[in-house]
């Protein structure tokens, strides 16, 4: 499920990083909860609309960000709290709510990304930011969302995702989200698996931190 947020304008700067804010505001609503340290069976989007003024950003005409979960009850509960506390960051707030059911896209499809894909792997020495030019990508991509089936009860065969390598505007974004830098990709998402897999990955994402703002897809 996806509950597609229209936020009113900004009454203060929003600063590029701003992603923790989105992060907040989705835990203010869920409450305590136990998902926050768990593998994230949801993904968040970043702002659209947004325009660059004076070194932040600027949301003259509001915003729009959406939130997926596999976990209906979780949405449900967003949902509830949202109406008494719309408070999102930078004087934007939830105006509106629309639900969308998971849709199903067939045994393969190409989604974009509406946040960056975040790929992340232990060499020896520390954790390295793998990109969307790396073919060893693929099979993370593929393992993440695996373990993420494993999770929700769900049957893993025949799974695989991988970048769309032939997409020409591709590129990385350098995030930091609380002092802490990653380098992600900007490059759409191939899914292959039964109707069941290529729909549970447009809502819980792909690659890692999918619950801190990355790899969303739409």
């Amino acid at each position: 499920m996806r509950l597609y947020f229209d936020l009113t304008p900004n009454t203060e700067p929003v600063p590029f990083d701003y992603q923790h804010f989105l992060i907040g505001a989705l835990h203010k609503w869920l409450g305590l909860n136990k998902i926050h340290d768990d593998v994230s069976l949801y993904s968040l989007s970043w702002l659209f609309e947004g325009k660059i003024e004076n070194d932040n950003l600027d949301f003259p005409n509001g915003s729009k960000w959406f939130i997926s979960f596999f976990d209906i009850e979780s949405a449900k509960l967003v949902l509830k709290n949202v109406l008494t506390e719309p408070e999102v960051c930078c004087g934007m707030k939830v105006k509106e709510v629309k639900i969308q059911d998971t849709p199903q896209f067939g045994t393969a499809y190409r989604f974009m990304v509406a946040s960056p894909v975040l790929i992340r792997k232990y060499d020896g020495v520390g954790l390295k930011h793998l990109l969307y030019d790396n073919p060893e990508t693929d099979a993370l991509l593929t393992q993440t969302l695996k373990t993420k089936l494993g999770k929700a009860g769900m049957i893993a065969d025949r799974v695989q995702v991988r970048f769309d390598r032939t997409y020409t505007k591709a590129r990385t974004k350098l995030v930091t989200i609380k002092g802490i830098q990653n380098r992600a990709s900007l490059c759409p998402i191939i899914v292959e698996g039964n109707q069941e897999v290529v729909s549970f990955a447009w809502d819980v994402g792909v690659g890692h931190s999918t619950g801190s703002g990355f790899g969303a897809l739409c």
